[in-house]
C-alpha cells in the first residue's frame, strides 16, 4: 500500500488533499480562524470552543480525523436531519480494489459525506472528494476540505488553462485509483441536477479519460468506474432551486454569488431531509468492455454515460412524494395506490411552506405556478427516470 507522501515531493500539491505531514500544521491555523470559529459555534451553538479546538489539535492525520472528529459529526447530523441514512449494495465492493464512485448530485456538501458515513459503518475506507474551487470561498473552508480528503476541481479558466486543469485532475484520480489504491468520489456532472433530472456529462467522461497512458477506452476503464445512486426523501435546497429557475427564466443573464452557494451549502446542512439512501451498484468495467473500441471519444463517452445513467436512475429510492408529485405534474392517477390522503395532505402543506421562502419581489401568479410547477418536478423526475430505467422501487 502506498502511504501518505511528504510535502516536498507530493505530486499534485495544489489540488491533493494534504499530506499528513502537514496536517497539524493546517490544524493549528485553522482552530485561531474566526470564520472556523464562527461556523463551528454557530452549528452548536452550546459548544465549548477551547475543548473542542484542543480535540482537534490532538489529532495528525487525515483518516483519523475522519474517524474521530468528522464520523460522530455526520452521526449527529443525520440523527438531526434526517429520519435515518441506509445503504444497500455494499456487498458488491471489493475491499482490496479502489473504485471511482459517480453519484447524481443532491446536495453540495453531503451526497459524499453521508456516503463515506455509510463507508464508515461499514468498515470500508472512506473516498477522497472532488469539490469545485468555486465553493472555497474562504482560505479556511479550502484547508478543511483538504483535511478532510477532498482534492479540488478548477472551474471557470480560459479554455487553455481548462484544458491543463482537466490533465491535472484526471492524472490526480489515476494516481489515486492506480498508485495509492485510494477510492475517489465525483458528482456525475459540474454542479447539482437542478431540477432532479440526472444525467451525466460526457465531458466529465472525456476528462476521466484523459490520463492513463493508453488509449481512451483502457484509460477509462483503469479508474474502475462505480455508479450510486442517491436518493433524499426532501431536499432542503428544493424552493432555492426553484427560486433559480425562476430568476434564470426571467434574466437568462442571471448567475449566483458566492453567498448564494454559502447559503445553499448552510441549508443542505443542517435543514430536514426525510428519508436517505444510497444504492451502490456494481462496477462498469464488465460493461464498458464491451465497447467496440474503434469508436471515437464523443461516442465512447456517451455510452458510458448512457451505463452511469442506466445504473443511476434503477438505483433510486422512491418516496410517496414522489409518486404524489408525478400524479399532479401529469394530471394523472396514475399511482393513487402509492400514497393515501394524508401523504397527499402533508406533501401540499409542505410544498406551499417551501415556497414561502422564495425571496423574490412582487411575485407574479404566472411566477408562483411557474416555481410550484419546477417544485413537482423536482420530485417527480427520479420517478420518471426510473419508470424509464425499467425499474421501480418504493419505500
Amino acid at each position: 500500500m502506498v502511504t501518505d507522501t511528504t510535502n516536498e515531493d507530493y505530486k499534485f500539491e495544489d489540488i491533493a488533499p494534504y499530506p499528513d505531514s502537514i496536517f497539524h500544521e493546517k490544524m493549528e491555523n485553522l482552530v485561531r480562524e474566526p470564520g472556523f470559529i464562527h461556523a463551528v459555534k454557530w452549528v452548536f451553538p452550546n459548544i465549548n470552543y477551547d475543548e473542542f479546538a484542543q480535540d482537534l489539535l490532538q489529532v495528525h492525520d487525515k483518516d483519523t480525523f475522519q474517524k474521530k472528529i468528522m464520523w460522530p459529526f455526520l452521526e449527529m447530523l443525520a440523527n438531526r436531519t434526517t429520519d435515518g441514512i441506509t445503504c444497500d449494495g455494499i456487498e458488491n465492493l471489493d475491499t482490496t480494489k479502489a473504485y471511482t464512485f459517480i453519484t447524481n448530485h443532491r446536495d453540495i456538501v453531503l451526497d459524499t459525506s453521508f456516503l463515506n458515513l455509510c463507508f464508515l459503518r461499514a468498515g470500508f475506507k472512506t473516498t477522497q472528494t472532488a469539490i469545485g474551487d468555486n465553493l472555497l470561498i474562504y482560505t479556511w473552508i479550502n484547508d478543511l476540505v483538504r483535511m478532510n480528503n477532498s482534492f479540488i476541481v478548477k472551474r471557470d479558466l480560459p479554455k487553455v488553462k481548462a484544458l491543463e486543469a482537466a490533465q491535472e485532475l484526471s492524472s490526480y484520480i489515476h494516481y489515486s485509483i492506480a498508485d495509492m489504491k485510494r477510492s475517489v468520489w465525483i458528482a456525475e456532472r459540474q454542479g447539482r441536477s437542478k431540477d432532479s433530472n440526472d444525467m451525466a456529462q460526457d465531458s466529465l467522461i472525456k476528462m476521466l479519460g484523459l490520463a492513463g497512458g493508453t488509449d481512451f477506452l483502457t484509460n477509462v476503464q483503469e479508474v474502475n468506474l462505480l455508479p450510486v445512486s442517491i436518493s433524499y426523501e426532501y431536499d432542503p435546497n428544493d424552493y432555492l432551486k426553484a427560486r433559480e429557475f425562476l430568476l434564470r427564466r426571467n434574466d437568462p443573464e442571471f448567475k449566483k454569488t458566492q453567498r448564494d452557494d454559502l447559503f445553499a451549502m448552510e441549508t443542505g446542512l443542517l435543514q430536514p431531509k426525510g428519508r436517505v439512501h444510497f444504492q451502490i451498484g456494481k462496477p462498469l468495467n464488465p460493461e464498458i468492455a464491451l465497447i467496440d473500441p474503434s469508436l471515437d471519444k464523443s461516442a465512447v463517452a456517451r455510452d458510458v454515460c448512457r451505463m452511469v445513467d442506466s445504473a443511476i436512475h434503477s438505483g433510486y429510492s422512491i418516496y410517496p412524494i414522489n409518486y404524489i408529485a408525478f400524479d399532479q405534474l401529469y394530471k394523472t392517477e396514475m399511482f393513487k395506490d402509492k400514497y393515501n390522503a394524508d401523504e397527499v395532505n402533508k406533501f401540499n402543506v409542505y410544498i406551499s411552506d417551501q415556497l414561502k421562502k422564495v425571496d423574490v419581489p412582487e411575485l407574479t401568479d404566472d411566477d408562483m405556478d411557474f416555481l410550484h410547477e419546477m417544485m413537482l418536478t423536482m420530485y417527480a423526475n427520479p420517478l420518471k427516470n426510473n419508470l424509464s430505467a425499467g425499474n421501480t422501487c418504493s419505500e
